[in-house]
């Protein structure tokens, strides 16, 4: 028995499942989840000394790699003067401000200690604001496991396939109206039907928790028009993207104006943390300024403060155009590699940021990720982590990588592809 399998079987006396997020179970891809004991740079080593290459990117934060000499230092000279304060720091005034300049739609930002934390607070802000109730979503999109989002979530719901609701009462999702992504025409038919108690619809700009799928010319800027029309707020979720698909995150790629945005992951370096922000009349309600109620001792931790403000200096001397470029054509020839296997094969790719779908068909919303052949995916799965390449174990999640894979990775990870068998 090795080392990751005494540690998950030791984890299932003490742990639901033996982790502490579902996904990480591997259950869908029939293995058990390696345990890591260290990384970096693009490389993880488990705890039997097993070297990966990675393209889960701690699911998508660790885009100048793992342990980044910079960040690192800055995570260290912080926790030197103290771990955390439950008071006001110094750090969270100069990231609010890096993120402030950096993003569009956000003139004021607050900090919070995850992804759920900013969407679920994104979401009381805009029924607050608007005095309304309804939120829609769309099909597979998730932020979050707060009870009025995981109606039709993607990720991991979908990859345990667990309904989405058991112990969350209707009363709380009979607010939550779905769409597909990509479909303008059924979010309007939903503000035609229920428009005055339509609060906001929350979104992922470019979804990334279906896989990959990117929007259709148009439809970013018909839910801006709609909302806008119907009193209602437009809430990006780039807790993925932000900063990742470009520095000022899809907002600034697509050109597109939200009124409330949610973030995490690399605003803090790896760290846990997340953030909200947007227009400052909108955001002048939350308390202690206006009456709409949010909280957290956490909230702009010094150590989270000091790793995303190093993180955020730190990319804004990257060149995102090589990266994408790189990441373009490496993806384009995984592809054509297992296409050439006989593999169906759709590849869905932004930045630095992919998806291979096991399905001949476009994949532009749920219903038609939800075609790409799971056993394929497996297959592909075990054989490529065999070799040394981790990716994440769902065929609805993304595929990340950083400034810090070489060339050499890239090939290794094509080598590997190479020798794949369906």
């Amino acid at each position: 028995m090795t080392r990751s399998q005494e540690l998950f079987e030791k984890a299932g006396t003490l742990i639901p499942g033996g982790v502490n997020s579902p996904v990480r179970a591997c259950k869908s891809v029939h293995c058990d989840p390696l345990f890591i004991a260290r990384a970096s740079g693009s490389k993880l080593t488990t705890e039997d000394g097993a070297e990966f290459i990675d393209y889960v990117m701690s699911w998508g934060p660790m885009l100048l790699g793992h342990n980044h000499p910079e960040v690192a230092a800055a995570i260290a000279a912080t926790a030197a003067n103290g771990t955390s304060f439950g008071a006001p720091c110094r750090l969270e005034v100069e990231l609010a401000q890096a993120v402030v300049d950096a993003v569009p739609g956000i003139e004021m930002v607050r900090m919070v200690s995850s992804g759920t934390e900013a969407t679920m607070s994104a979401l009381r802000l805009a029924r607050g604001y608007t005095g309304k109730n309804g939120v829609i979503k769309f099909h597979g999109g998730y932020h979050g496991h707060a009870d009025a989002f995981l109606a039709s979530a993607g990720s991991g719901v979908a990859t345990q396939s667990i309904p989405g609701t058991p112990g969350v009462p209707q009363d709380v999702i009979k607010h939550t109206l779905l769409a597909h992504y990509n479909d303008l025409e059924a979010v309007q038919a939903l503000f035609d039907a229920q428009g005055d108690d339509i609060a906001a619809v929350i979104v992922e700009p470019v979804a990334g928790n279906m896989g990959l799928v990117l929007p259709r010319p148009g439809f970013l800027e018909g839910l801006r028009e709609l909302t806008r029309k119907h009193g209602a707020l437009l809430i990006f979720d780039e807790v993925i993207t932000g900063f990742r698909v470009a520095f000022g995150g899809a907002q600034a790629a697509f050109g597109i104006d939200p009124d409330l945005t949610c973030l995490g992951k690399i605003i803090g370096g790896g760290l846990p943390v997340g953030a909200y922000g947007g227009k400052r009349e909108i955001m002048s309600h939350i308390a202690p300024s206006g009456n709409v109620y949010q909280a957290g001792t956490l909230s702009g931790n010094p150590l989270a403060m000091a790793a995303g403000l190093a993180t955020l200096k730190a990319l804004q001397s990257k060149d995102y155009a090589g990266l994408t470029a790189r990441t373009d054509a490496f993806s384009r020839e995984l592809e054509n590699i297992l296409r050439g296997k006989g593999a169906p094969v759709t590849r869905n790719h932004i930045a630095s940021i992919f998806t291979l779908f096991f399905t001949e068909s476009p994949v532009t919303d749920f219903p038609s990720a939800q075609t790409a052949d799971g056993e394929l995916f497996v297959t592909f799965y075990q054989q490529m982590r065999e070799q040394g390449i981790y990716l994440a174990p769902s065929g609805y999640e993304c595929a990340f990588t950083s400034f810090a894979h070489s060339d050499e990775d890239l090939e290794r990870t094509l080598d590997a592809a190479r020798n794949v068998r369906f």
